[in-house]
């Protein structure tokens, strides 16, 4: 093993015994000499944990740490960074994979900018074995080279909030004193904060990362009341800015705002009809109590939706989201 590892790759494990060999295979297919590889077993009833051990006797790179009981996605997180001994950490999905050639990159890149959290480019690997851009690679691939704050990029908010798309340096996460938080969405308070406290952030365009879009089972995707985690998500973020000294830019508030209303109505479809009334109820509460001062809504569908929200207009706008919904069907995306 590498003396200081340049890069630990995290990966919380449960129930993707059917997933998990092309997710390592991905990784530890990489010869990268500085990496570590810890994954974290939570408590899986499936056959992930002894993948993970027969690997490890294979592949010193790779340490498999077994959790008592089932905690979670954040608890099996929070589990591998305390044991990650790498400058860096990328938090990896076993359900996914990492691109070819993905860790040499990133490693040049860190090595090169020296940045506090690193923004990757992905792509979307759909049920059928096709491909497609993630959503965010045009805000990548126009975000500037070298380093910059959030301040000077506030519109990167709007990148995916998963932890899998960031690298990460391992002090900075540590210093920021945010464990990861159970149930879903737990990645946006994190996200946020990261990106609020970093002094220093890239952007690597190039796909780096295979997320697996729509996997059955996968409770992201899953209709539930879960979902409305979302809410209280918002809520801390909301508070970690109103806190912050020096307070965020005003065009950061704006888009920050932007970015969670945005959020709550790509959620609200997952929500349980019976709750959905009530969920619609919150967005308009939180679009009218967090409105910056200078914020002016989008212009198309977006912004019609956001109009909806902030008139609490909810069975207009159940009317008119089928009509959203046919027009990506039929390949002609709304606006936004």
């Amino acid at each position: 093993m590498h003396p200081h590892p340049t890069i630990s790759v995290i990966i919380p494990v449960y129930a993707v015994e059917e997933y998990l060999g092309s997710c390592l295979d991905s990784i530890l297919g990489q010869a990268e000499d500085g990496l570590e590889v810890i994954a974290v077993d939570d408590a899986s009833p499936d056959g992930s944990g002894r993948i993970l051990d027969a690997r490890a006797k294979e592949d010193p790179r790779l340490r498999a740490l077994h959790l008592a009981g089932n905690a979670g996605p954040g608890s099996a997180r929070n589990a591998g960074l305390a044991q990650a001994s790498g400058e860096y950490v990328w938090f990896v999905d076993a359900d996914d994979m990492l691109a070819g050639g993905a860790l040499a990159a990133v490693a040049a890149t860190l090595g090169q900018d020296r940045p506090d959290v690193l923004l990757i480019g992905h792509e979307d690997l759909h049920p059928d074995g096709s491909t497609g851009p993630g959503p965010g690679a045009a805000l990548l691939h126009a975000a500037p080279a070298g380093v910059f704050t959030l301040a000077e990029q506030p519109q990167l908010i709007q990148l995916t909030m998963t932890s899998w798309s960031k690298v990460i340096r391992r002090d900075f996460l540590i210093d920021l004193g945010m464990p990861f938080p159970e149930g879903i969405h737990e990645d946006v308070p994190l996200t946020c904060a990261m990106l609020l406290g970093a002094q220093r952030i890239g952007a690597l365009a190039r796909v780096c990362y295979r997320y697996r879009r729509a996997r059955p089972g996968a409770f992201m995707a899953a209709r539930s009341s879960g979902q409305t985690q979302i809410l209280s998500s918002y809520e801390r973020v909301f508070a970690l800015a109103a806190a912050a000294d020096p307070a965020p830019a005003p065009p950061v508030q704006a888009a920050l705002f932007d970015r969670a209303i945005w959020h709550y109505t790509t959620v609200l479809p997952l929500v349980p009809r019976t709750e959905r009334r009530r969920y619609f109820r919150r967005m308009h509460e939180d679009f009218v109590r967090y409105r910056p001062a200078a914020y002016q809504r989008p212009r198309g569908a977006r912004g019609v939706k956001f109009a909806l929200v902030e008139r609490n207009a909810y069975w207009t706008y159940s009317a008119l989201e089928p009509v959203n919904q046919l027009r990506v069907l039929l390949g002609r995306p709304a606006r936004g």
